[in-house]
């Protein structure tokens, strides 16, 4: 196994890695919407939503894949309300179109309203 750190992304704040890659499969950690220059969280489900999306895109760079490789994506939302929304952002970095799951959980970390996990084929 290989394991990906980006200062492009925040940093893992747990016994964890951003990435690992794994024969020809890279395996995202969920990046929620945190901005990795200010340590800052946007406003808002829009903002936090492309936060999430840049974090994922600049670890997969990182590990020299492409976004357009993402095979499949599990996507947490707060509110399942924000559904719509997100998914506006989602489709202008995910243009492969890759299997996803969606789902609503109770709370996220820092209390952010999306966090996004890829699975990418090298």
């Amino acid at each position: 196994m290989k394991y990906i750190e980006t200062s492009h992304a925040p940093a893992a704040i747990g016994p964890y890695s951003q990435a690992v890659i794994t024969g020809n499969l890279l395996f995202t950690s969920g990046q929620i919407p945190v901005n990795p220059e200010t340590g800052e969280i946007p406003e808002g489900i829009e903002a936090q939503a492309t936060q999430s999306c840049k974090n994922v895109q600049a670890i997969i760079e990182e590990a020299g894949a492409n976004i357009k490789n993402v095979v499949k994506t599990t996507c947490f939302l707060a509110d399942m309300s924000d559904f719509a929304m997100f998914n506006g952002v989602y489709e202008t970095f995910f243009v492969g179109k890759p299997a996803r799951s969606c789902v609503a959980v109770k709370d996220l970390p820092k209390g952010v309203l999306c966090e996004i996990e890829a699975i990418v084929e090298m």
